[in-house]
């Protein structure tokens, strides 16, 4: 691969900007200074470094985000806060998108990848990857109101699949699905006529959030998603 190339996909910059990095003298390749775009480098063998700063170069990124309310799920948008905008620097952001998505006031766990397959398989209705939440509730919830949606709610002309719902208190449960609809869970409870005051994911598929704080960002291995 061409060093700029690996530059560029390892998130340093545009082609434009490497190029200018590479003419400063600071980028290296097994300890020798190079300076052309147009040097090869061995992805299995060689060792790439700008100034003592060791570049690793990552085919398939995937990184779990602890969502803020307040931001919407899409790598860009000319009105609102997107997601992308809490990704801290150390993060390779080139190509990445958001799996699936999180309501604008939604907290919680957020995958990002550059594996368009990946994020194909986990969002494929035929995989039925769970989904856990931790919804907070305006009223008391009942045992009548559990099983309707653990059975199986209309939501719009759409009547959802099985689910599992867990009670923490009178107003608080976990709730696991294997969609996602637009709106699922808030629409859910709005069908036995309660409301949704907070909604958090904790869990989808393999991956949980635990104990990763707010706003925060943890990379994960693909052995951690299936």
């Amino acid at each position: 691969m061409r060093l700029d190339k690996f530059l560029t996909e390892c998130g340093i910059g545009t082609r434009r900007e490497v190029k200018d990095i590479i003419t400063k003298d600071v980028v290296t390749i097994n300890n020798k200074r190079v300076s052309s775009p147009k040097e090869k480098v061995d992805l299995g063998k060689d060792v790439v470094k700008i100034r003592e700063t060791i570049l690793e170069y990552k085919e398939n990124r995937f990184y779990v985000l602890n969502k803020v309310a307040g931001f919407i799920t899409a790598t860009e948008d000319p009105k609102e806060k997107t997601v992308m905008e809490l990704l801290p620097k150390w993060v390779n952001k080139k190509d990445l998108f958001p799996v699936g998505r999180l309501d604008k006031d939604t907290e919680g766990l957020l995958l990002f990848t550059n594996n368009g397959k990946i994020a194909h398989e986990l969002l494929s209705p035929k995989k039925h990857v769970n989904k856990t939440y931790l919804v907070k509730l305006l009223k008391e919830i009942d045992e009548k109101s559990v099983k309707l949606l653990e059975e199986g709610v209309d939501i719009g002309g759409y009547v959802t699949k099985p689910s599992k719902v867990q009670i923490i208190n009178n107003t608080e449960i976990f709730l696991t699905i294997s969609e996602g609809r637009f709106h699922q869970v808030k629409k859910m409870l709005e069908s036995v006529e309660n409301k949704v005051t907070y909604l958090k994911r904790l869990q989808f598929g393999k991956l949980k959030l635990g104990d990763l704080p707010l706003g925060e960002v943890k990379e994960v291995t693909l052995t951690d998603i299936f």
